[in-house]
């Protein structure tokens, strides 16, 4: 059975030493990727709305909002950080069979935390590996897309436990505080269906600032209800079904996926097999008159539908950029047209631009049974056909992307991927110091990584 005393018990059991050093080293990966995401959505328009209510609550707090001289209380650098994490759909992503859950949501609270305790670098690396690997068993375990409830709510759970151990809270308080996260914060999944706003980029670091809101409240002997998940109208009887978890130290992180490209996690082999096709056989935009996708269940639920029953949204109606980077045909078209899928692809102009729309109506996406059973055993297949106006056909088949578990990215790629989302945020020099705490960062303290992030 899992409770709250199993959870508290497995995230105040694991130390530092429990950690192989492949997890160590994959935790700093998912930190710097975290970090270069964040980079990248500093100006972005939710988070100045973001930053303005922060700024409304709390300009002169303790902890720092990366990229900035700005410094708030721990839940709301949370709130702001998290949601720079977040906002661009760039982030790292677990590939389950029935969810697709996002555990960088959990790098900000954790970062947060380290710097108000004080914590070393190699606290904050197991409060993240810690984080992860619940949010993974939850995903995994207790699936909650297919209920209505938003993957956000796992985040709750995940940082209250990783964001506990750097308070150092005993058993009964972090018992406590997984109970207030746990029965305050379920998020619905109505975030990621039909026509998507602002908030489905956000939404996870709400869950994560409540979390950390959820710990100050137990470190300072707030009660909660330590039955959330057996209780009567608790977790299982209301939103998950019955199910069971077994911890492993951290192994999970290595089961995350890192992203290639801006867009959503069930969009990366779609778009690297037609980014590959395009370039192979050296075809034009313009002489494209369909492109036919085969793929598994999920691709074509999430970021494929037509609008049906039992489907997330009309995924050929898109208008604004939360609508656009969930959408297979958009991302499809706009790389097609332009040979990339950066910031410019998302400017409210290209999205609704005439030759990006009718591309995408000439976009179609099919649900393969057997592709759907081998995406169930870990890969994320896709077939891309392009026929053009000539009546030639090309296809492609891939099983992986790059940053797929079973072809992950290297150092090399995501300092690359830093370098090109950090551009006038951090300068080169302060990029590659930045790179070099995170890759020391269990031999110094949490704070002289937050030093290098902020501008305070």
């Amino acid at each position: 059975m899992t409770t709250a005393a199993e959870m508290a018990d497995f995230a105040r059991a694991t130390s530092f030493e429990d950690l192989s050093d492949e997890v160590i080293d994959e935790t700093k990966k998912r930190l710097l990727d975290s970090i270069a995401i964040a980079s990248g959505s500093t100006d972005a328009e939710p988070i100045e709305i973001l930053r303005e209510t922060v700024t409304e609550l709390d300009h002169d707090g303790t902890t720092s909002i990366w990229g900035s001289d700005m410094r708030t209380s721990p839940p709301l650098a949370t709130a702001l950080n998290g949601g720079m994490v977040r906002y661009l759909d760039f982030m790292d992503a677990y590939l389950l069979s029935g969810e697709v859950p996002h555990p960088s949501n959990n790098v900000a609270p954790a970062v947060a935390a380290a710097e108000y305790t004080d914590a070393s670098g190699a606290a904050l690396l197991r409060a993240i590996a810690i984080a992860y690997e619940i949010h993974y068993q939850l995903g995994k375990n207790a699936p909650l897309m297919d209920r209505g409830w938003d993957h956000g709510t796992y985040v709750a759970f995940a940082s209250a436990a990783g964001a506990g151990t750097l308070f150092g809270l005993d058993r009964e308080a972090m018992m406590n505080a997984i109970g207030i996260a746990g029965a305050g914060h379920n998020a619905l999944r109505v975030t990621r269906t039909g026509d998507l706003t602002m908030w489905k980029g956000l939404s996870a670091s709400n869950a994560g600032r409540n979390a950390v809101y959820a710990v100050m409240l137990a470190n300072n002997g707030m009660e909660g209800p330590v039955d959330v998940f057996e209780g009567q109208k608790g977790w299982k009887q209301i939103i998950s079904g019955p199910f069971e978890v077994s911890y492993t130290p951290g192994e999970a992180v290595t089961e995350t996926m890192t992203k290639k490209y801006m867009a959503g996690t069930v969009a990366q082999t779609q778009l690297d097999g037609l980014e590959e096709l395009l370039e192979r056989e050296s075809i034009d935009a313009a002489d494209i008159e369909k492109i036919e996708v085969e793929t598994y269940k999920r691709a074509k639920i999430i970021m494929g539908g037509t609008g049906k029953e039992g489907e997330s949204g009309n995924r050929h109606n898109v208008q604004n950029r939360e609508q656009a980077d969930h959408s297979l045909p958009y991302t499809m078209a706009v790389l097609a047209l332009d040979g990339e899928l950066g910031h410019d692809q998302y400017e409210l102009d290209r999205v609704r631009s005439d030759d990006v729309q009718d591309l995408l109506k000439r976009i179609h996406i099919r649900e393969d049974p057997e592709l759907t059973e081998r995406y169930e055993n870990g890969e994320m297949p896709a077939v891309v056909r392009v026929t053009l106006t000539d009546g030639t056909v090309h296809e492609i088949e891939k099983s992986y992307f790059e940053g797929h578990p079973a072809t992950p990215m290297s150092w090399e790629q995501l300092g690359e991927k830093f370098a090109a989302l950090a551009e006038g945020v951090y300068t080169p020099a302060e990029q590659d110091a930045i790179v070099d705490a995170v890759r020391s960062l269990d031999e110094i303290d949490a704070r002289e990584l937050v030093g290098l992030l902020s501008r305070a």
